[in-house]
């Protein structure tokens, strides 16, 4: 009778862990961006992978010395560097007339095969300084060169394996590709397995853009981010509704990472709210709990 009760006690335990997989197979992992300098806050919030910044973390400026050290850091953490934000600082410019590739491939080939040795997997482009363009400028041999450009950075990503991500920014940020539509036609043209989309929810709610362009864009988003649209504070805080979101990318049958990407004031308790506060969005939606 005790070897049924154990049995039975063993069975509901591994029954239970089973149900944790598959609930997790079922809905995006969760990230955040956030200094390793909190990464034990980050780990016991429920976090496992966060975003780092390239200039801190991978940037060519970085001496060998400093990256070895970063290297450290890396391995050492509970939490993941899973991915790097900022990929071009605002004085390389990646878009408009004053674009030099050779040294723009240069400085990609250095955070990019620094990204492989760190086991970094996303790259995200935003670099709102970087792309912006004057004001007159001509935005369809804009869109054109960038295309061009972004195949390339495409070719060195792929030969590192790491994927880069292009982020649509709120045009507060940028006057160059500011909506989810515009960003999904520039990565549609690379057309590279290395280089793909982030569906940035915070920057489409600020910039009006309904849920349904998820849907349109469904086939290119490789990667999300999120954060509440007033002051982008971490979910929660607020008390944004995402559910319309994430219903999208449900319908698009998306199972990658959400970022959690925003300003905190109170991270010991902003942070494990934010976790709990959007898995409870997501399992109600993925999961109907």
């Amino acid at each position: 009778m005790k070897f049924l009760r154990l049995s039975l006690l063993s069975f509901f335990c591994l029954l239970s862990v089973t149900n944790t997989i598959f609930a997790q197979k079922q809905t995006p992992t969760l990230g955040i961006a956030s200094s390793l300098s909190q990464d034990s806050l980050v780990y016991a919030a429920g976090f496992k992978v966060v975003t780092e910044s390239v200039k801190k973390m991978l940037s060519p400026a970085l001496s060998d010395e400093e990256f070895k050290e970063n290297l450290k850091k890396i391995k050492a953490a509970k939490c993941k560097v899973l991915t790097c934000n900022v990929f071009f600082p605002a004085d390389i410019k990646i878009a408009g007339p004053n674009v030099d590739e050779a040294k723009v491939l240069a400085y990609a080939e250095g955070v990019l095969s620094r990204a492989k040795k760190a086991g970094v997997k996303y790259i995200v482009l935003g670099s709102s300084g970087a792309r912006s363009i004057p004001t007159d400028y001509d935005v369809n041999k804009a869109k054109s060169d960038f295309v061009k450009l972004c195949k390339k950075l495409g070719e060195i990503a792929g030969k590192h394996q790491v994927l880069v991500v292009l982020e649509n920014l709120q045009s507060s940020e940028t006057n160059f590709l500011n909506t989810l539509k515009s960003a999904a036609e520039i990565v549609r043209g690379v057309n590279h397995p290395n280089f793909k989309l982030n569906a940035d929810i915070f920057h489409m709610m600020r910039e009006g853009e309904l849920p349904k362009e998820i849907i349109a864009a469904g086939d290119v988003i490789a990667f999300v981010e999120v954060a509440e649209k007033e002051t982008r504070s971490l979910p929660g805080v607020k008390g944004d509704d995402f559910k319309p979101y994430l219903t999208a990318l449900k319908q698009i049958n998306y199972k990658g990472y959400l970022f959690i990407e925003g300003s905190v004031k109170n991270a010991s308790v902003e942070i494990p709210a934010a976790f709990k506060y959007l898995s409870a969005q997501i399992n109600e939606v993925y999961l109907g709990k």
